[in-house]
């Protein structure tokens, strides 16, 4: 009996331990998206799926390669802190990549290297930010990475991530082509 009772309280804290776990991984992106600062990164194309992770847009970022002096003091998938702030046309830039963890006054992302160039004189590395996937409902998907790509074609087209950013994380909110939802464009 006594056996009983202890599987019992022993299957309560495994169930509210894995209820927990999953509440404060929602609850902290829910902090940033309501407490942290907007940024709007502008994309590139590109749009694969995920067999495994589901139906996802892609996001290239126009702004994601930063000026080195060397290539020695970089690693591929070291670990980056990438300070940002929005240009002249409200969209983001990268200001500076450094290897120590900035004050927390200072907007930047926790990201890593995704490869260091050297092409005659120039260096640079390229980031990888967190928040290159954008996931959606599986019959949304198709229509949305239609709607993604051909909004390229067109002249004038602006396409943009919209992406809060808190004490180096960050949490994708929307994508957005001309300043409209991407939902809302696949279904006009």
């Amino acid at each position: 009996m006594k056996n009983k009772k202890i599987v019992f309280v022993l299957f309560i804290i495994v169930i509210a331990v894995q209820l927990a776990v999953p509440a404060k991984m929602i609850l902290n992106q829910e902090r940033i998206l309501k407490t942290g600062t907007a940024f709007k990164f502008k994309t590139i194309p590109l749009d694969p799926s995920d067999p495994f992770r589901g139906k996802y847009i892609r996001l290239n970022f126009e702004e994601d390669k930063f000026e080195i002096k060397n290539k020695d003091n970089w690693k591929r998938t070291e670990k980056v802190y990438v300070i940002i702030a929005n240009n002249d046309n409200g969209y983001a830039t990268i200001k500076n990549v450094v290897k120590e963890k900035p004050s927390s006054e200072i907007h930047f992302i926790t990201s890593s290297v995704k490869s260091v160039n050297s092409y005659g004189e120039n260096k640079n590395i390229t980031i990888e930010f967190p928040f290159e996937r954008f996931y959606m409902e599986e019959f949304k998907a198709k229509p949305a990475e239609d709607a993604y790509r051909d909004s390229f074609e067109k002249e004038n087209t602006t396409a943009y991530a919209l992406v809060y950013v808190k004490n180096g994380e960050a949490v994708l909110e929307n994508v957005f082509i001309n300043n409209v939802p991407i939902q809302i464009m696949i279904q006009n």
